[in-house]
C-alpha cells in the first residue's frame, strides 16, 4: 500500500467520524461538501476533516481507495459510507445517528 493510501487508511481507523472534502467545515468550498459537513455536525461528534483541494495526490489516492469518483467522502466507525447524497438520505431516516451512537 501506498504511503497516501495508508496516511487515508490510519485515519478513517483512528477517528470516529472522517469527511474528505472540498475546503473546511468552517469555509467549504463547494454545496456537496457544506451540506455533508451540516449534516454530521448534528451528531453533536467531534469530525475530522480533510481538505482535498490542498492536496491533489491525496485526492487521486482517494479515489482509488474507495472507488468513488465524487468529493465528500464520508467514513463512520472506520467504514467508507459515502458521499452527500447517502449520509443526507441516512441522516433524514433516523439511521446516521444510531450509527455514531
Amino acid at each position: 500500500m501506498n504511503d497516501l493510501k495508508k496516511k487515508i487508511e490510519d485515519q478513517v481507523k483512528k477517528n470516529q467520524i472522517v469527511i474528505f472534502m472540498k475546503g473546511t467545515p468552517d469555509f467549504p468550498q463547494c454545496g456537496f461538501s457544506q451540506q455533508a459537513v451540516h449534516v454530521l455536525k448534528t451528531l453533536n461528534k467531534p469530525i475530522v476533516a480533510v481538505d482535498v483541494l490542498s492536496d491533489d495526490p491525496l485526492w487521486t489516492a482517494l479515489e482509488e481507495y474507495t472507488q468513488w469518483p465524487t468529493v465528500p467522502q464520508i467514513f463512520i466507525n472506520g467504514e467508507f459510507v459515502g458521499g452527500c447524497d447517502i449520509v443526507t438520505e441516512l441522516y433524514e431516516r433516523g439511521e446516521l445517528a444510531k450509527m455514531v451512537q
